[in-house]
């Protein structure tokens, strides 16, 4: 010890030095290094979720769940594929190598579902992928089961009641909802009486989202102020659907009642 401290003496100026370039790497290390309070101990993972109203666990497997599968095997830095058909809903998730950029892998999935979406059956809604977020994404998983209440009015509560309370919680960045029955109206047509028309499901279709488009209306000036004018299809729509013409033959037009089940 005494030679040593003998020499840093002696050479007090390389000592001094020595020590100046440990400081500025050191810090040079604090300020670059990769630090996090919740490191990512998990794989880059891409979900994908597509709904299915209406469609049986098997449909989904079979319609859904596969050919997306199929889809998005192969890109590049892929490790496994995890694939849940639950009714209503497929859900797979990619989970890649640690090496890989989550920011590539997700263009590359974003491709593989441009080309597969228009292909998959009708009335199967787009495949989306979930927002980029941590391991540590999924905290809760709340279900919603009823022997009362149908599917539509739990679906009803957990959008517009159960959904703005938790993300208004502090620290809820995303939730999630899937299942249940969207509300929608629905056109049951009678085969006999549309064929008896002449008519086909596609110009009822067409006949339909026409009534019920949004459009704009313009304004009215009136001198000093400006009036706007706003169309609403809420109020009453079932009945405005019911009065839309499909088509007209000489005096008399044909509506969507006049083709319904229900008529």
């Amino acid at each position: 010890m005494r030679r040593l401290i003998a020499a840093a003496i002696d050479h007090r100026g390389v000592v001094a030095g020595l020590a100046v370039v440990m400081l500025l790497y050191g810090t040079w290390l604090a300020v670059n290094s990769k630090l996090d309070v919740l490191p990512e101990f998990v794989p880059p993972t891409v979900n994908v979720q597509t709904e299915a109203p209406g469609l049986a666990p098997e449909q989904i497997e079979t319609l859904v769940t596969r050919p997306l599968e199929n889809a998005l095997a192969g890109i590049a830095g892929t490790a496994r594929i995890n694939s849940e058909s639950i009714p209503g809903l497929s859900v797979i998730n990619l989970v890649f190598e640690d090496s890989t950029d989550i920011y590539l892998a997700r263009q590359g999935v974003a491709e593989r579902l441009a080309e597969i979406g228009s292909r998959l059956p009708p009335g199967v809604a787009a495949p989306r992928m979930s927002p980029l977020t941590s391991s540590t994404m999924d905290l809760l998983k709340i279900g919603l089961v009823s022997d009362k209440v149908s599917p539509r009015a739990l679906r009803d509560i957990a959008d517009w009641e159960l959904r703005p309370r938790l993300l208004a919680v502090p620290g809820v960045a995303r939730i999630t909802v899937y299942g249940g029955e969207r509300r929608q109206y629905q056109v049951e047509i009678d085969p006999a009486r549309l064929a008896a028309a002449d008519l086909s499901v596609t110009d009822v279709l067409s006949a339909g989202r026409s009534a019920l488009g949004v459009r704009g209306a313009g304004q009215i000036d009136l001198g000093a102020q400006r009036v706007p004018i706003t169309t609403s299809v809420t109020a009453g729509a079932v009945s405005a659907l019911e009065r839309t013409v499909i088509s007209t033959r000489g005096d008399s037009n044909i509506l969507i009642r006049d083709v319904g089940a229900s008529a």
